[in-house]
């Protein structure tokens, strides 16, 4: 789509031309399609602020981050905000603080979960572990669910001691899906306390959490 185009579908009451118009910006360098994005950050519609949000991050610069930032922080629908943090990972380490901050400044938990996520796919453990520790005491359990399978990936990492630490403190939980999360997180450690941890489990009063120790168990 030529600029000129993009130019005069952004102003088009019908949202679908400012979803083309804004997808079509991905083909242009980060000085044209960047102020274009950013002109639409208060568009009326979400799905377009979401599709600004994903722009922003494949278009790398300075302002593209600054951005997201003021989208990660104002924006007043949840979606959108976890599209930004998801394109703020997008430029590696110098997010990841920011990131961390986000997490604990939004409570929602789609935006949590894509901050885990995104997090998750970077080298940075002891962030991680931090997070993962705050999202144990979210109120929501999707929350609660993602920071225990955070917790396993963690065991092959600077924090493998202490991410075992607190999935041990869940083995006894009451709830029989957290038992099940902490289950397929344990698998992941071969510290003792792990596998003792696990043989507990496979004597749970919960079929579910028995099946969920047993399961892709393979001979070592």
């Amino acid at each position: 789509m030529e600029i000129h185009q993009i130019k005069a579908e952004l102003k088009n009451p019908d949202f679908q031309y400012r979803l083309k118009a804004i997808a079509a910006l991905k083909d242009y360098e980060s000085e044209v399609a960047v102020p274009l994005l950013t002109s639409k950050l208060q568009d009326s519609e979400f799905l377009v602020r979401s599709f600004v949000a994903r722009g922003l991050g494949s278009q790398q610069s300075a302002e593209s981050f600054a951005a997201l930032m003021q989208i990660m922080k104002f924006d007043d629908t949840p979606n959108v905000r976890a599209e930004a943090a998801n394109s703020l990972s997008l430029f590696g380490r110098v997010a990841v603080s920011h990131l961390v901050l986000a997490f604990y400044q939004d409570d929602h938990w789609l935006v949590r979960r894509s901050i885990l996520a995104a997090i998750a796919e970077m080298d940075c453990p002891e962030e991680l572990f931090d997070i993962c520790v705050q999202g144990l005491q979210d109120e929501d359990f999707t929350v609660q669910e993602s920071s225990v399978d955070a917790l396993g990936l963690l065991a092959n990492s600077s924090q493998h001691a202490a991410a075992l630490s607190q999935l041990l403190n869940l083995v006894n939980d009451e709830s029989w899906r957290m038992r099940v999360r902490v289950a397929y997180a344990l698998k992941r450690f071969d510290q003792p306390q792990a596998k003792a941890a696990l043989e507990q489990l496979r004597q749970d009063t919960d079929h579910r959490v028995v099946g969920a120790t047993l399961e892709d168990l393979s001979p070592q």
